[in-house]
């Protein structure tokens, strides 16, 4: 989405409208708002209590906002359960590992590509032609995503066996086994080193234009989050405190005050 395109009222892909939460007297989120065009890299950056990770779990229905709404194709999601959020474009990782820890690559994998199937129990305990052609199609996407991130040689292996940096490409690549319009990463850079750091930068590049995919960023890597977002939203204390691009977000003094420090440090 070029800046063109958002000048002439482009409608957006994702709206966050208003979103409050609070839990018991502990307001985590506090009237919300911004908008996400296709093909964006949005980058969501605050320190820790800031209300990300609480953002991200409206936004894959884990939780459920006290007020406001969540808007995508200008269709409210809130009346969607968790398990139903994959089959209109939602996909997400998890800041910590949320892998099937004794199945192997593939399997893990696999099991993104059956969030968007209509089988059931019945039709798959009879092996039905229909189930047997989704399961060959199943595969050949699997294999496909697994060779995309370069993880054919250890689709076999279980993933608890696995260097953690190979986990989170395993995780990514099941979100991918989704084909989701919108994909969510939590903290896709936590535990990395350096040199993973910047391949990882390159990566959610590459999956946003030849996957086709608008990307939700949230990650405290403010190198990574201002080298490839086309957009920033800074939060704190459960409010919005800043938005822009990655050079106006920079610059704003509240966020050099509350995330970045001060110029003389």
């Amino acid at each position: 989405m070029t800046q063109a395109q958002l000048a002439q009222g482009a409608s957006p892909l994702l709206a966050v409208r208003d979103v409050s939460v609070v839990f018991g007297g502990i307001v985590a989120l506090n009237g919300v708002s911004f908008d996400m065009h296709k093909g964006q890299i949005l980058g969501l950056i605050g320190p820790n209590g800031a209300g990300k990770t609480t953002l991200f779990n409206c936004l894959s229905r884990l939780y459920q906002p006290s007020s406001g709404d969540i808007l995508m194709d200008g269709v409210s999601i809130l009346s969607r359960p968790p398990h139903r959020i994959a089959e209109i474009g939602i996909g997400r990782t998890f800041q910590n590992v949320a892998l099937f820890p004794n199945l192997s690559v593939m399997d893990n994998v696999r099991v993104g590509a059956h969030a968007k199937t209509s089988s059931d129990i019945i039709s798959d305990s009879l092996r039905l032609a229909w189930v047997r052609r989704s399961e060959t199609s199943i595969n050949r996407k699997v294999q496909e995503i697994l060779a995309y991130l370069g993880l054919e040689d250890v689709a076999h292996t279980v993933v608890s066996g696995l260097p953690f940096g190979t986990q989170k490409r395993v995780e990514l690549a099941r979100a991918l086994a989704a084909d989701p319009k919108i994909l969510l990463l939590d903290e896709p850079a936590g535990g990395l080193n350096h040199e993973e750091v910047y391949v990882l930068g390159d990566l959610i590049r590459k999956i946003r234009s030849e996957r086709h995919m608008t990307v939700l960023l949230v990650e405290h890597h403010m190198g990574l989050v201002m080298s490839i977002a086309d957009h920033v939203v800074a939060l704190n204390f459960g409010k919005k405190l800043a938005e822009g691009t990655p050079a106006q977000v920079q610059a704003d003094p509240d966020v050099i005050k509350a995330y970045l420090g001060s110029k003389d440090q």
